[in-house]
This record gives C-alpha cells, structure tokens and sequence, in this order.
C-alpha cells in the first residue's frame, strides 16, 4: 500500500484561469507552511514541474528525500483559456467544460479524462510502497479524489482543495481509498 499525501501549492492570488502557465506561489504564510510540514510523514516528496509546486514542495521538505519534479502532476492545460479571467472567456463552451466534465476539451487544452489519465499513470508509476508527497494542483488532486471515492467528475468538482491543504488518498490492492481532503494542518 502506498499513502499519497497529497498537497496543493501556495496561493497565486491569480484572477485568471491558470493551468499550465508558470504563475509563483505566495509562500509568505511561514506558520502555515511549518504546521504543513509537520503534518507530514518523513518521506520523498515529488511535485509538478510548475514552479509554484516545485517552490511548495521545498518549502516543506525540510530533510525529505527530494524526487525529481513529474511534468504529469502539472495542472490542467486549458490551452486557450489559460490564463485569462473567467468574464473575457465566460462562454456556453466553458460552462459545458465545467457542468460536464470528461472527454470535453478546453479548445487547444485537456480534458477530465486527459488529466486523470496521466495524473493515474504517474502516481501509479510513482507508488512504490509507504508514504509519498505529492505537492501539485487543485485539478490534479480532484481527479484522483474522484477516482478515490467513485464520484463523477461534476461531483468531484464541488469538493474544496485549498492552497496549502492536504488530501490522502491510500492506493491499496484494492484500489484507492479516500482517507480525508483537504485538511488545513
């Protein structure tokens, strides 16, 4: 059995749909970045290859044994709607995006299915036993949540990751197993 401990980044503060663009995190709350850590297991850490998951993820490693940044944690690609403000791209095409997620695309972007798939292959691939860290996005630990407890995406979608929650998700023989989200240590 692997335990996932499963960390969302720092805030952006962001008024923009952001997925792959490479936005900074604010990691100026040093209390709540020091009870995170605390919070978790000794054990590696692996994040998304996006900078305000990489800098997170050294924010609360302290001596943890540091994996390789996974380009497969990174948030969704919403292509291009990707960093631009929810009124200049509000449209019928992204409230479907939202209201139905799945095989829907954002134009030039992901799907639901898209990310799940790849987020699946890597933590799968990743799963090596015991405990593992994985500091990455909203969209990323949703779509495992939703493969944890057997939601529908839409369903999934009205469960809050906050920056700097935690979310453990237990991959067991018998599948993934949801143990709590997004806890605020």
């Amino acid at each position: 059995m692997t335990r996932l401990w499963l960390v969302r980044h720092g805030p952006t503060h962001a008024k923009a749909m952001v997925g792959h663009t490479d936005l900074p995190a604010d990691l100026s709350d040093t209390a709540a970045l020091s009870r995170l850590s605390a919070a978790l297991p000794h054990a590696p850490v692996v994040s998304s290859d996006l900078i305000r998951a990489v800098d997170t993820a050294t924010a609360i490693a302290g001596d943890r044994t540091r994996l390789p940044h996974e380009r497969a944690l990174r948030e969704f690609d919403y292509g291009d709607w990707d960093n631009r403000s929810f009124d200049a791209i509000d449209s019928p095409a992204l409230r479907l995006y939202f209201d139905n997620p799945g095989d829907r695309r954002a134009p030039g972007g992901e799907s639901w299915n898209d990310v799940a798939a790849r987020v699946r292959a890597a933590l799968d691939r990743l799963a090596g036993g015991g405990d593992l860290i994985v500091v990455a996005h909203m969209g990323v630990i949703l779509t495992q949540w939703a493969r944890a407890t057997g939601q529908a995406p839409h369903a999934a979608l009205a469960q809050r990751i906050d920056p700097l929650s935690l979310t453990r998700i237990d991959l067991t023989a018998d599948g993934p197993v949801p143990v709590f989200a997004n806890r605020r240590p």
